[in-house]
């Protein structure tokens, strides 16, 4: 049996029944054609693949999800009855599949913990900035509202300052995350392609925890008693 790939390298019209020649002199003949897939990890592409029946000690045993520990005693007793000298190593294939992408889940779990790490001590800055600023203005914020400002334009006043530069680290942090994811896909020969919403969500994401974690602060001292303020000092 071989694959598509294998089908097109070998340049038969129809294999079947075509006979080909191993390195050591077999002689193999093709018995069918089977689709494309992966028996390796995504970062290289779909090979030539050739299957044949032959003496081997390998063995793929389907199992149902449900009473693994006694089909392993099972198969054991059954190897043991043909091979009683050699001991038999078993693993399960799904575990094989899963070494095979394991670095990448430990760098997604690690690129989380950072991540909402960072989340948590950006947050921390902007509360204790938005509770300077707003201390530091609390003379000028009275001072506008006595001249007919009102709480909501106050409040637009104080996070406008934050979505200022909030919006200038988006626009540079966008095209050094485009930069870096397209350098880590690389890495794979499959490998979707890097869309504009990824980036649109994680900005508005960013603006919107922004916005929430100075929200508290300046909706306070929106609302604050112009008298108050005034008398700051």
């Amino acid at each position: 049996m071989v694959n598509e790939e294998a089908e097109k390298i070998l340049g038969f019209g129809n294999p079947i029944g075509e006979v080909i020649t191993t390195s050591g002199g077999s002689k193999l003949n093709i018995i069918g054609v089977v689709k494309d897939f992966h028996f390796k990890s995504m970062h290289t592409k779909i090979g030539p693949l050739i299957m044949q029946i032959g003496e081997a000690n390998n063995f793929f045993v389907r199992m149902g999800p449900g009473n693994v520990t006694s089909t392993i005693e099972s198969i054991k007793k059954t190897y043991n009855s043909f091979k009683p000298d050699i001991p038999m190593d078993f693993h399960f294939l799904d575990d094989d599949f899963d070494k095979l992408y394991r670095s990448e889940q430990r760098i997604s779990k690690i690129l989380g913990y950072f991540s909402f790490l960072a989340i948590i001590i950006s947050c921390l800055g902007l509360i204790g900035l938005s509770s300077f600023v707003t201390v530091c203005r609390t003379k000028e914020i009275g001072i506008r509202k006595i001249n007919g400002a009102k709480s909501s334009e106050i409040y637009s006043l104080l996070s406008g300052e934050y979505v200022k530069w909030v919006m200038i680290s988006i626009i540079i942090a966008c095209p050094v995350a485009w930069y870096l994811m397209h350098k880590w896909l690389q890495n794979f020969a499959y490998h979707i392609d890097i869309r504009l919403w990824i980036f649109a969500s994680a900005g508005f994401v960013a603006l919107f925890i922004a916005l929430l974690t100075v929200s508290w602060q300046s909706y306070k001292a929106a609302g604050k008693n112009p008298v108050e303020a005034l008398r700051y000092e």
